[in-house]
């Protein structure tokens, strides 16, 4: 079968849509070889870090404030709503001719985005080269809640893939038609929904931990932010044995204070700047500590892993939504003041298999494996597309 070329678009602002794009990237892969097709061709590309100076501030400004101050987000989120530079005539104009060299580059016959900051520059520049009608743009939300970015909505994209009804909703009251709207889900990262390539046992003892005892993940993020040291120094506090796997993300300064607590702490301890498999990872632990990031929850829920939010810090607006939704429906519990997560962790008990455990049938939280029907959408329309202009 012969497809034209696809153009997965994203921005490295946390780390969360570099993921979705992967995912489906992996899955549309995977799946046109199932078929018994050659796979299209396939450009991965931060759009935003290359388009102009203007947008690589805002994006560093983010991953800045993710790290450092995440009690600001909401103000930065409450700025980029008001001023929307994905909608401003000046942002266009600065960014129109990458944009325009870049399509020309690629000549793609469907371009994915997975971001709310680049759809509407991308179908203005379709519209103003003329290839609106030859080149389809797919969006595919990455924000599982009714409080979404505004900047999802982009009337002018082909199709938009929401992750479920709160989502879809949401964006039918921003103005999209519902007949440009399809609910499929999350796209999951296709290693979560596989067996482990390393068991249980064997990664907690590469670790030097003690694979019959309870294990927390905790994760500050590939930013290496939030209130995780916090949230550690509380769980000293718990009576029965247990240990730690503390994910330092990108801050170097978060290690080494990690570090150094670990080495006076109580609980057996291993700190990492780099996960080789979160999915393995997340199949070896017990509890995942976390902040309520779209991606790394709904990977938890693939793997069936009980979380832990970090809500001591008022979650990013885009994130409040997800983590109602996942308090509400008991695959998470609130962290509102460090000493919350003590009785958590007392009533954990070890659990070597959950894999086929079930999941709430509400808010699509049991279509784990959406990634998959969202790669045959993007199959389906590339096809489309490349026999209607050949």
């Amino acid at each position: 079968m012969a497809y034209g070329k696809i153009f997965l678009v994203f921005s490295d602002t946390g780390a969360g849509h570099r993921s979705a794009a992967e995912a489906i990237k992996r899955a549309i892969i995977e799946l046109s070889s199932k078929q018994g097709d050659t796979p299209p061709e396939i450009v991965m590309q931060d759009i935003i870090e290359e388009s102009h100076l203007a947008n690589r501030l805002f994006k560093h400004m983010y991953n800045r404030l993710l790290r450092d101050r995440q009690d600001w987000m909401k103000y930065y989120i409450a700025l980029i709503e008001w001023v929307k530079p994905n909608e401003s005539e000046i942002a266009y104009r600065l960014s129109k001719a990458y944009a325009r060299k870049l399509i020309e580059e690629v000549n793609p016959a469907v371009i994915v985005s997975v971001h709310p900051m680049v759809n509407h520059f991308l179908a203005r520049t379709l519209k103003d080269m003329g290839q609106a009608r030859k080149i389809k743009l797919i969006t595919v939300l990455t924000d599982p809640n009714s409080r979404l970015w505004t900047g999802w909505a982009c009337v002018d994209a082909d199709l938009t893939i929401a992750p479920n009804d709160l989502a879809r909703d949401r964006l039918i009251s921003f103005g999209l038609e519902p007949s440009t709207i399809k609910v499929i889900g999350m796209p999951v990262q296709p290693e979560f929904l596989k067996p482990p390539s390393e068991s249980r046992y064997d990664l907690l003892k590469r670790l030097g931990l003690r694979p019959d005892e309870v294990t927390i993940a905790i994760t500050a993020g590939s930013a290496g932010g939030g209130n995780m040291l916090k949230i550690y120094e509380a769980l000293q506090q718990v009576r029965k044995p247990l240990q730690v796997v503390f994910s330092c993300g990108k801050n170097k300064k978060l290690e080494v204070q990690m570090v150094q607590l670990a080495e006076k702490s109580p609980l057996r301890t291993v700190v990492l700047d780099y996960v080789n498999s979160v999915a393995d990872s997340m199949n070896a632990c017990d509890l995942l500590v976390t902040k309520a990031g779209g991606l790394t929850t709904f990977e938890a829920i693939a793997r069936r892993l009980p979380m832990a939010i970090d809500m001591l810090t008022e979650p990013m607006p885009q994130e409040i939504g997800t983590a109602e939704m996942l308090i509400e429906a008991g695959l998470a519990q609130p962290i509102r003041q460090p000493g919350d997560i003590v009785p958590i962790a007392e009533a954990l008990e070890v659990v070597e298999e959950r894999g086929n455990l079930p999941l709430p049938a509400v808010h699509n939280l049991d279509r784990v494996d959406a990634v998959y029907e969202i790669a045959q959408v993007i199959l389906t329309l590339c096809e489309k597309v490349n026999c209607e202009n050949q």
